[in-house]
């Protein structure tokens, strides 16, 4: 079956699912494969569940009398052209975002500002990988005036994917830093993956970046390119500067060095949000959001899913940043937490994944940093940190973590969480 005819059973059920446990009532169900799993098993199942239609990519499962099932030679890919093809037909102005860190704050924040004026699509959480990506653009509606789609990746060539899929016309991405080195090979790896962004803008015709005006690696790879630029400069589009940051970001910003003089507190933990937020006032401006609307929307907004967080207990206040980890998120977030005019320090940081060769030298660096903080109490949890050289106390696991908390429980500590997902700090929260 051709996409084009692919495409006009889905106008007729615009739902896709990929999750046989999860079939709306006349939507399409597409058999994707992963390393345990074969969706074309499901096929049936998911007919059954309420699926209109389910496409798959094995004969097997394909019955010639059941015209509800759809033979295709690969799932996945189908699934990615459905989703440029739906993409093309609505011509709906379509900003992409990557980046090493913040991607998804600063694009929850983009979509909050410009949700002010105009209606959004968004990348949900961070499907933003190359089953995320198509699956939120088969999101889109003629409704939509904008969509921000968040773009990920962990090996070179990705993010090439990823635009080629979504074509957007409009494009930021929030830093390189050191994440995933052990797909990438090398921090330029990262820096040239990040970069397949502008090289998709490059060649499109009107295509507008948004960069960080300081971020000399990010200028040395936007030749050729229309730049709007945030940050410190008076001089640029958007400008603005921290005010304070003990615990919650509160900065002011203007237009231009004659713009009128905005203050903004937020909800968010950490100085190197002030990029994020920044991102965000400069988007939302180009895009003819009022002053007071970003404002307000930035004032509003609450960080969740251990994204930058203050929890208050009944012993201590947590910063819990524990979604994601690498070495130059692990350093801001410390840096951060030094500055910070608080009393009664405490971290916990787990292990940074993905970082293949480098790693151990990379969690070194961090414990000498810490070294220079004095903050009160220290806990180390995973085998890298254990690997390295310092007087810390290192625990292999959260669950071990937990059994010293409820021995002996902190009490009075600003505390701060941070590492790699997959090392579960979160299950230490409701413990403190």
């Amino acid at each position: 079956m051709t996409i084009s005819a692919l495409y006009q059973i889905y106008l007729q059920y615009p739902i896709v699912t990929t999750d046989s446990r999860s079939c709306p009532e006349g939507s399409i169900f597409f058999a994707l494969k992963g390393d345990n799993f074969n969706g074309n098993t499901f096929a049936e199942k998911a007919l059954k569940e309420g699926c209109a239609y389910a496409v798959v990519d094995e004969a097997q499962y394909a019955d010639p009398e059941n015209t509800r099932i759809i033979l295709v030679d690969d799932c996945l890919k189908t699934l990615q052209k459905l989703a440029n093809f739906h993409r093309k037909q609505l011509g709906t102005r379509i900003i992409g975002i990557t980046g090493t860190n913040g991607k998804t704050t600063t694009k929850e924040l983009i979509a909050a500002v410009l949700s002010e004026t105009h209606n959004v699509l968004y990348t949900l959480g961070n499907l933003n990988n190359h089953i995320g990506v198509p699956l939120t653009l088969l999101k889109l509606r003629a409704s939509h005036d904008l969509a921000v789609i968040e773009m990920g990746a962990n090996h070179p060539g990705e993010i090439k994917a990823l635009v080629e899929i979504a074509e957007p016309d409009y494009g930021i991405i929030t830093n390189v830093g050191k994440a995933h080195l052990e797909g990438f090979g090398s921090f330029e790896g990262v820096i040239k993956t990040k970069g397949e962004l502008y090289d998709f803008l490059r060649q499109k015709e009107d295509s507008i970046v948004f960069i960080q005006n300081e971020n000399p690696f990010l200028n040395d790879i936007a030749d050729g390119l229309t730049l709007i630029r945030y940050g410190v400069n008076e001089n640029i589009y958007v400008n603005g500067k921290i005010n304070s940051c003990s615990p919650y970001l509160t900065f002011e910003w203007k237009a231009g060095k004659d713009g009128h003089l905005h203050h903004v507190q937020t909800q968010l933990i950490g100085e190197y949000n002030f990029d994020n937020a920044l991102a965000a006032v400069a988007i939302g401006r180009f895009f003819g959001v009022e002053p007071a609307k970003i404002d307000y929307a930035l004032t509003n907004y609450t960080p969740q899913n251990n994204r930058s967080q203050l929890k208050e207990t009944e012993d201590n206040k947590l910063i819990i940043d524990a979604y994601n980890a690498n070495p130059t998120s692990m350093m801001a977030a410390l840096k951060n937490f030094k500055r910070m005019e608080v009393k009664h320090k405490m971290v916990i940081l787990g292990d940074m994944k993905e970082l293949g060769d480098s790693s151990i030298d990379e969690h070194q660096k961090i414990v000498d940093f810490i070294g220079t903080c004095n903050f009160e109490k220290v806990i180390l949890i995973g085998e890298q940190f254990e690997e390295t050289e310092h007087p810390y106390d290192t625990f292999p696991n959260v669950s071990e973590v937990i059994k010293l908390i409820n021995q002996d429980k902190p009490k009075g500590y600003y505390v701060l969480i941070k590492g790699s997902n997959s090392m579960k700090l979160g299950l230490i929260v409701e413990h403190l």
